[in-house]
């Protein structure tokens, strides 16, 4: 009996084909890695038991099977969790039922937010600005100090300047407005970072890990200015490239943000 081979078929295949490619890619790079190897190794064994005659073996790892699939859902908590936040801001609906700010606003945001980088970097005074997209990010607002003003550079630097109450936290923005400043913001859990970045880089790229933020880390010892988004770290940047990166970011109908593969660091 010849087999029918529909068009739904092929869509069915390709839904599934994409939705087990985006479950690799939030693997990728995380701890789940090691965690997925390890259950396979448990497969291997009770296959093995069953092939080889095992008894004592299949019934211990026949046991551990039950308990497996509520496992996953604990271990691989972040990963879900991640994979469904990103299903949930990615559609068009969903852009479109959380508008941000018109142009001319956005492009004056972007400008304090560059030119505030640039000055605390030639001070070398460090500083992590966390700018809310789709995600909101009041769980981390509400680890910080309410603010609520209108972001200036004057307000940026003053914030961060030594000594300062806030300065060692991470300033949050809503729109065109510091929410709150001095924030916690959850470390990166990637193994692959390297070592010699510091707690604002590692916040960074937690943060931006979780959630669609982007966030602007100016380095206390070296006066660099990074940009973190989707999990990746770009180094290095200059006031002007910062200004290119979060134009095609945040300004409707901006220039396209694009990667410098030659600052990026995993």
């Amino acid at each position: 009996m010849p087999v029918r081979f529909r068009v739904l078929d092929v869509l069915d295949i390709a839904i599934v084909s994409f939705l087990v490619y985006q479950i690799l890619m939030l693997m990728r790079g995380t701890r789940a890695v090691q965690l997925a190897m390890g259950l396979g190794v448990l497969f291997v064994a009770y296959a093995l038991s069953l092939v080889l005659g095992l008894h004592t073996l299949r019934w211990i790892l026949g046991y551990v099977g039950l308990v497996i699939p509520i496992a996953l859902l604990v271990i691989f908590q972040p990963e879900l969790r991640r994979m469904l936040e990103q299903l949930g801001r990615g559609g068009p609906l969903v852009s479109a039922l959380t508008p941000g700010l018109d142009r001319e606003a956005a492009i004056r945001l972007v400008n304090d937010v560059a030119r505030a980088a640039r000055i605390l970097s030639l001070r070398r005074i460090g500083a992590l600005v966390a700018i809310e997209r789709r995600t909101g990010l009041q769980d981390f607002t509400e680890t910080g100090i309410p603010v609520d003003a209108v972001v200036t550079v004057q307000l940026l630097i003053s914030l961060f300047f030594p000594n300062s109450p806030l300065h060692d936290g991470s300033v949050i923005i809503r729109g065109n407005r510091v929410i709150a400043a001095g924030c916690l913001l959850p470390l990166t859990e990637n193994p692959t970072v390297g070592r010699t970045l510091g707690t604002r880089h590692r916040a960074a790229l937690g943060l931006c890990e979780q959630t669609d933020a982007v966030a602007v880390v100016v380095s206390e010892e070296t006066g660099t200015i990074s940009l973190a988004r989707e999990g990746e770290l770009v180094r290095g940047l200059s006031e002007e490239e910062l200004k290119v990166q979060l134009m095609g970011l945040l300004v409707p109908g901006g220039p396209r943000a694009f990667h410098f593969p030659w600052k990026k660091t995993p």
